[in-house]
């Protein structure tokens, strides 16, 4: 994989997160090719995700990270076979960096809607777009699967403790879009209006409850 200043060009076997979808999990580019997009390089990939199988997708639109953001524990393996003898969970490492508590993991917010180098607007839409996530049925594990990069999140945690780390992550969101929602509202009222109107239902409901709108 290079690197410059203005673009990240992907390669043949590199692992990626689509981080609008990063509830497909990780992916693999299988084919990579240059073009363009009104003037502009881009690439068009074939990217096979372990939750989404095979998408052809163009940077030109689609804002991808290396898998290596994912958390550490989603290194363990969710195919190894049940009498396979456990790996060594990561959790339990001496690394600083590694997070010991699941629920650090399972409760933080996406880097897009925290970012301080982003704009107030784009942290906004990002944390609007986690609106999308519900505590039931296939939401709650494709949620699971965003925040912990596991393709089988059951794999690893049973429906209750999904149940817990989600209330924690909900009221984490809350929070966070009270506090741009406040600061937005005094800095760029047209910009919030506009981020309200792209947003899933029930986060604008979300703001209604916060009282964010008045």
């Amino acid at each position: 994989m290079e690197t410059s200043l203005t673009q990240q060009i992907w390669s043949f076997g590199d692992k990626v997160v689509h981080t609008a979808k990063p509830e497909w999990g990780a992916g693999v580019v299988t084919a990579a090719s240059s073009t363009t997009h009104e003037g502009r390089p881009c690439q068009s990939l074939t990217i096979r995700f372990d939750r989404a199988g095979i998408k052809t997708i163009s940077t030109a639109f689609a804002k991808l990270v290396s898998a290596s953001s994912l958390p550490t524990f989603a290194a363990a393996s969710a195919s190894e076979p049940a009498d396979a003898e456990p790996a060594p969970s990561p959790l339990d490492s001496d690394n600083p960096l590694v997070a010991k508590d699941p629920r650090e993991v399972m409760s933080r917010l996406p880097d897009a809607a925290t970012d301080p180098f982003g704009t107030p607007e784009g942290r906004l839409l990002a944390t609007l777009a986690l609106y999308r996530f519900t505590p039931t049925g296939a939401s709650l594990l494709d949620w699971a699967a965003a925040q912990s990069g596991l393709a089988d999140p059951m794999s690893r945690f049973n429906r209750h403790e999904l149940e817990r780390f989600f209330e924690s992550f909900v009221i984490a969101r809350d929070n966070h879009l009270k506090k741009l929602a406040t600061e937005m509202k005094r800095t760029n009222p047209t910009a919030l209006a506009r981020a309200v109107a792209q947003a899933p239902a029930s986060a604008q409901q979300a703001l209604r409850r916060i009282d964010a709108m008045r």
